[in-house]
């Protein structure tokens, strides 16, 4: 069965598919074989890579009530720990990161249900995504989601590939856990930013997957 694709990757792949073609047809009036062969592989190479990156499979979320955090994306965790979160929670809070390689599926997906509360872009490098530096230094979409008085923050993160973040997102907006909102193009990283009243139910080296893994649960205070 063909996979399904994300639809924020649409304008990505019909390039890179046209590219693909001409460089078949192109291939066709080249006399010397190594040459034709060298130009169809590197074509097939490039559709099968975009076709397989751009994948979108359904998830379904955990039977889970307000007080669970979802994965807000595929990967790593490369990061467990206390931070000081400025923007949103105006806190110490505790920090899970998520590094995604270009063979993990980028479609990223809400963490919890709530409201949008905060949104904003910040242009930066282009750090590698792994490195803890990246968390402040590449460019990001930050985003703060509110419910029944506990909050988060996310941050959508660029990494050394990538130069383009889709954040479909507007403030004020009702969201699910699990809700597909945008993706981070080839290869990135995902920070969650959590209050200390989460328990954390993850740990450095584990992977998750966004819409299933369960990130955290947050006490009553």
């Amino acid at each position: 069965m063909f996979p399904k694709l994300a639809r924020y990757g649409s304008d990505v792949i019909a390039v890179v598919l046209v590219a693909c073609v001409l460089l078949v047809f192109v291939s066709f009036l080249v006399p010397i074989q190594p040459v034709k062969i060298a130009l169809d592989f590197v074509a097939l190479l490039a559709s099968a890579f975009t076709l397989y990156f751009f994948r979108d499979p359904d998830r379904v979320p955990p039977i889970t009530g307000d007080e669970v955090i979802i994965a807000p994306a595929d990967g790593k965790v490369v990061f467990v720990g206390e931070t000081e979160e400025k923007e949103f929670l105006k806190s110490r809070a505790l920090m899970v990161s998520i590094f995604m390689s270009p063979a993990n599926v980028h479609v990223n997906r809400m963490p919890m249900n709530g409201e949008v509360k905060f949104l904003k872009y910040v242009k930066g490098e282009y750090i590698v995504a792994f490195d803890e530096k990246s968390s402040e230094r590449n460019e990001r979409m930050l985003i703060g989601l509110e419910n029944k008085g506990q909050r988060l923050l996310f941050k959508q993160i660029a990494g050394f590939i990538a130069r383009r973040i889709v954040c479909e997102l507007t403030e004020g907006q009702k969201v699910n856990a699990g809700d597909r909102f945008g993706m981070i193009k080839f290869g990135s990283r995902v920070d969650v930013m959590l209050p200390l009243n989460c328990k954390v139910k993850v740990k450095f080296g584990d992977k998750t997957f966004g819409g299933s893994t369960i990130l955290g649960v947050l006490q009553n205070e």
